[in-house]
């Protein structure tokens, strides 16, 4: 049986009623059996959970060999471009700190293969009791630009504004990090469409000292490849253009 993303969210909401639903992460070795509390670990075992649950409802799927970038499954393997989902959990009572992908890796693969922009987020918040009980508190199906954001690294005069939610080693952009998507933020606001977000990924290019030479072309080679894909010339706005819409100066 095949399904797609959304078929698969709704199912796991309206006919598992996964909100409603305990489970304990158990380890058994040399006779020896432990319930796991540690909420570290959850996230990863969420997603070969969610495998598992594939397999058990006769769905198809095939895994991605590729873990460092998006999508953790197709969901319909003999066509790897379309109905691709990604599978993300984070401890609800945090903010999201999951990565959503290597973001050299990632400019370079959108541009490339414009079908990567369509990925579904499936994205569970979880909570683990102090017995180890863990429950899935709310349960999310997000198109990338829905959970990024802009960032402001250093303060004062060392204070920089980045078009996408970063982590930041010794000036080098390393991996995308996902906004808090859900709730009322007071300084940035995640991306109302794939056109802003593209702008976004072009700025960062542009502003990355690792992937600058990227920029004159990175545009116009991902809109034509997109174009080619689906049908459709995107009309990206310049980062300047939008940057107020989703800073919040105070």
């Amino acid at each position: 049986m095949k399904l797609t993303a959304k078929e698969v969210y709704e199912r796991l909401l309206n006919d598992d009623k996964i909100l409603t639903k305990q489970g304990r992460i158990t380890f058994k070795f040399s006779n020896v059996d432990i319930i796991v509390k540690q909420k570290d670990v959850v996230g990863n075992i969420m997603q070969e959970w969610l495998e598992g649950w594939l397999r058990h409802n006769d769905i198809e799927y095939a895994p991605n060999d590729n873990t460092q970038m998006p999508p953790d499954v197709f969901l319909d393997p003999q066509d790897k471009r379309h109905n691709l989902m990604e599978v993300k959990a984070f401890n609800y009572n945090a903010s999201p700190s999951f990565d959503i992908a290597d973001f050299r890796m990632y400019e370079r693969e959108i541009k490339d293969k414009p079908w990567m922009l369509d990925v579904d987020y499936l994205i569970f918040g979880y909570d683990m009791s102090k017995d180890g009980v863990v429950t899935v508190k709310n349960l999310w199906l997000k198109k990338v630009w829905e959970i990024c954001r802009p960032m402001a690294s250093g303060t004062g005069k060392k204070k920089v504004i980045w078009p996408l939610n970063l982590q930041i080693k010794q000036g080098v952009v390393h991996k995308i990090r996902p906004a808090k998507w859900y709730g009322v933020s007071r300084r940035f606001r995640t991306f109302e469409c794939i056109e802003d977000f593209l702008s976004a990924v072009e700025e960062t290019v542009y502003k990355n000292k690792d992937t600058r030479d990227d920029g004159p072309s990175w545009l116009d080679a991902t809109l034509r490849n997109y174009e080619e894909f689906y049908g459709e010339r995107l009309r990206v706005p310049r980062w300047y253009e939008i940057e107020d819409k989703y800073y919040l100066k105070k």
